[in-house]
Order: C-alpha cells, then structure tokens, then sequence
C-alpha cells in the first residue's frame, strides 16, 4: 500500500494532465504486449488488431520485466510531446540512470545493453531512443485517437466531479480501489511507502494502457501518480450505426456538445424531452460520435474525435 498524505497546500496543487504522456503510454503499449491486455481491460474492437505483436530484439524488452516496475527515466512528466520525451529520457543524467536500472532484476541488469545504458554510453542511448521511436510508430500511432478520445472523456468526468462535489469526490472516484481518508490517499501497490507530499501537490497522468497506478517521487517537484482513465462505454456495434444520424433534431443534440454535458443539460440545451435526449446520446454513442461516462445517477457525454471532425465539417460546408 502506498500512502500519500496530503496538507491544505497540496490540496490546492492536485493538477491533472491535460493529454496522456505519449512515452510513457509508448513504453506501456510494449508491456502490454506480454500480458494480453489494456490497461486491465479487454480493448475496444480493432485495438488489439492495431498494435504490432512482434517483439523485436532490442533494448526495451530488457527494460520491461514481468511486473510492475519500470525505471522512472522512461517516464518524463514535463515532457508536452514524445519527441520531448525522448530526448529527455536519453539526456538522463549517468548517475540516475545506474540507479534507475540498478533495481531491474538480475537477468535484466546482465543484458550487455543495459550495462551499457547503466554506464551512459552515447550507443546505447541512441539505441533506446531508436526503440522508442519504432514502437510508438507501431504500437501508439495506430490507436492514438482512441487514447485521444478517452482522455477527452476522463478529463470532462473528472471536472464534473470536481465541479459537483469538490476534491473530496475527486480523489474518492480517482480509482474504485483507492481510498480517501482525508488527508491520506491509499492506493494499493505491491510495495509499501508513506509518501508526504511536502506542499508541493500532485500530478495526476491518465494512462491508457496502465495495468496499475505509478508513483513517481521527485523531491522538489509535485508527486507524480498515473492513473487508469475511464474508458467510456463501447459502441453498440450495429453494421449500420451511422444510417439513423439523419434529422434535424439529432445533429442539435451533436452540435449541444461542444462542450460537454450531461443529459438533463442537452434536454435544456436543445429543447427536447429527457427521453428524447437519452435517445439521441444513445445513437450517437453507438456511430462512435460521442463518448459517454456515468457519474453516480448522471451520465455525461462528450464529443469524440470524430464527433468533433464532423462538426467541423458541419461548419466549414455552412
């Protein structure tokens, strides 16, 4: 278990990423590839066709045993793109990197290019970001408007939580398993570390292929915890989802959510009934238009990339 106790100031400095960190997603993507699923959860339709199976000989794999850990390098929170990432990740200083790679297991640290990496040699630096570069072209690329419209949905959650019951409903709906007990979060883990957040706050980083939450201490920055993001519900898989989006009515309701809402608002937003407004969130979810997240007894809808694309074809053609 791993306890983050939190003062009055770190309170006032919980942030939330505005995107997934794309290297770290990257690196995760890989992990995923030996365990067979997303994050935990199955994938939606077409993920797993989408992310490449072959794991080619490299240094990732090294990098990546069976379990939970992952050298903190591999994780750069101040990156704001994967290229960032990368070269942050391959300028780590020497020092952090012996450290960092000093706690891989023993079969690991033996690979010649670990030791290589562990000394800080220009090769094997070159070589990781080599890897990197390949499997987020293979394995992100593919599936990145899908992690992109998840985020989209997660953020809009989180921020109606916020806005409907403070930080206390925030922290508490973080993660079904975590507990809150003002002013510690409890967050299950197979390591155990009291962590005082030092008035410095915390990073939240929404994950999309994370199996479990990661801590990441930096001491005289903000505690950095990645978390699963909400997956939104699945489409209903009709070979002809898109057919009953014709109507006046219909496309309201998809232009109502530019910006996102929950279903008694596009009622009021449109000037249609509950029901009505239900029915239409409903098809637009099944055509893949809407991404849509239940909070307690109300449900929140958002546009989806797609959603979004339309509506910008919508208002170019006009």
């Amino acid at each position: 278990m791993i306890s983050l106790w939190f003062s009055d100031a770190d309170l006032r400095k919980i942030t939330l990423a505005p995107t997934p960190n794309a290297l770290w997603e990257t690196v995760l993507s890989v992990r995923r590839l030996r365990t067979g699923s997303v994050g935990g959860r199955r994938s939606r339709p077409g993920t797993e066709r989408r992310i490449d199976a072959t794991l080619a000989p490299g240094m990732l794999l090294d990098l990546l045993p069976p379990g939970r850990f992952l050298p903190d390098f591999l994780l750069q929170p101040a990156a704001d793109d994967f290229a960032t990432g990368v070269e942050m990740a391959v300028q780590t200083p020497a020092a952090q990197l012996a450290d960092d790679l000093s706690r891989l297991p023993s079969a690991s640290r033996a690979s010649r290019l670990v030791r290589e990496l562990a000394a800080g040699t220009g090769a094997a630096r070159e070589i990781l970001a080599n890897d990197l570069r390949v499997r987020h072209r293979s394995n992100l690329e593919p599936v990145w408007s899908e992690v992109r419209a998840n985020a989209v949905a997660d953020r809009s959650l989180r921020a109606e939580t916020l806005l409907r019951g403070g930080v206390d409903a925030f922290l508490t709906t973080l993660n079904p398993l975590w507990v809150w007990q003002p002013p510690v979060l409890r967050v299950p883990s197979q390591s155990t570390a009291d962590i005082p957040l030092c008035g410095r706050g915390l990073l939240l980083i929404p994950s999309f292929f994370a199996p479990g939450p990661t801590v990441m201490y930096r001491p005289d920055q903000s505690t950095v915890l990645t978390y699963r993001m909400y997956s939104g519900e699945r489409p209903g898989g009709s070979a002809d989802a898109l057919g009953p989006l014709l109507g006046r009515t219909r496309a309201a309701v998809l232009a109502g959510l530019r910006d996102p809402a929950t279903t008694t608002a596009v009622a009021e937003r449109v000037g249609i009934s509950l029901a009505s407004a239900s029915q239409h969130a409903t098809v637009l979810r099944n055509a893949g238009l809407v991404s849509t997240a239940r909070l307690g007894g109300a449900v929140l809808h958002t546009l989806t990339p797609l959603g979004e694309a339309l509506l910008a074809g919508d208002s170019a053609a006009g």
